[in-house]
């Protein structure tokens, strides 16, 4: 989900490690040449679903430290994919903290069904996310209390 943190602590464990950092969001932009938001106004949910998938897919896990975009798990082939050569690590937030760190979610390029509320995307994506972690971490606290928390599991 957007405000997890998936990004900053993709970054610090990264460094930590020594390893490569894909955050797929950029990727995404990087290929499209178009900000997320720009992509989903101009080409539709399906669509932005279809490229997030074909970028997921073509990670290569050597060394690398992933983060997905929060819609990554509407794509069971692309689960699937990162689950079969990577550990996954569920950063889980509750939803008050989120909103404390996302004051703006219209310029995101934030997946959801045009009738749906943020609150009601996420709460159709929790347990989706849990079926697909290897690993749930909470960070309702401090990075460096979360980024801890990851070194002790893995």
């Amino acid at each position: 989900m957007a405000g997890a943190g998936k990004s900053s602590l993709g970054k610090k464990l990264a460094k930590h490690f020594d390893f490569n950092f894909i955050d797929s969001d950029k990727l995404i932009e990087t290929v499209e040449n178009k900000s997320l938001q720009e992509i989903l106004e101009n080409r539709g949910i399906e669509k932005f679903k279809k490229i997030e998938e074909a970028a997921l897919l073509s990670v290569k896990f050597n060394q690398t430290i992933l983060a997905t975009g929060g819609s990554a798990i509407f794509s069971k082939d692309a689960m699937s994919y990162i689950k079969n050569n990577s550990s996954v690590i569920y950063i889980e937030v509750c939803f008050e903290k989120i909103l404390d760190r996302i004051s703006n979610f219209s310029d995101r390029g934030f997946v959801k069904a045009s009738h749906q509320t943020i609150q009601q995307a996420f709460n159709e994506r929790v347990d989706v996310y849990r079926d697909f972690a290897d690993h749930i971490v909470t960070n309702n606290a401090d990075l460096e209390s979360c980024f801890k928390k990851i070194l002790r599991i893995i």
